[in-house]
Order: C-alpha cells, then structure tokens, then sequence
C-alpha cells in the first residue's frame, strides 16, 4: 500500500500560509534554506510526519483532551504560539 507523503511544496506552502506569507516571499525562502541546512528541524518534521502516518494507518481517533495532549507534546498546542 502506498503511503500518503506531504510533499516539501506542502509543507512550505501550511508553514508559509500559516505565517500570513507567499511562498516566495523573503521569510518563507528563509526558513526552507533553514529547513533544508538544520538536522535538528528535520528530525522533529520527520517525527511529525511519522506520527500522522501511524494515526493514518490504523485510523485511530483521538476525543479533544487526546488531540490536544498530543499537540502538546509535539509542541504544537496553539497556546505556545505567542
């Protein structure tokens, strides 16, 4: 079975829409020239994207306390975004 992959277009595309910015303005060519020199940043979005394949796979669903401790740990709960 092929497993769905978000494409790096993607993933620039959510980052650079989720900071109100086009894909090629000045800040969003500067984090994927980051993205693309940072083991560390690239770790943490291969461990992101193994979770979501895993929830994928076997179609588990989280009520709201799960999905958000879940973000919590991943650090993406939206009340760190200050």
């Amino acid at each position: 079975m092929k497993e769905d992959k978000v494409s790096c277009k993607e993933v620039m595309s959510h980052i650079c829409e989720s900071l109100g910015e086009d894909l090629n303005s000045p800040k969003c060519i500067d984090i994927k020239s980051h993205l693309e020199g940072c083991p560390s940043c690239q770790n943490y979005f291969e461990s992101v994207d193994s979770t979501i394949t895993f929830y994928k796979k076997y179609n588990v669903e989280l009520d709201s306390e799960g999905h958000n401790r879940l973000l919590s740990v991943m650090g993406l709960d939206e009340k760190d975004e200050d």
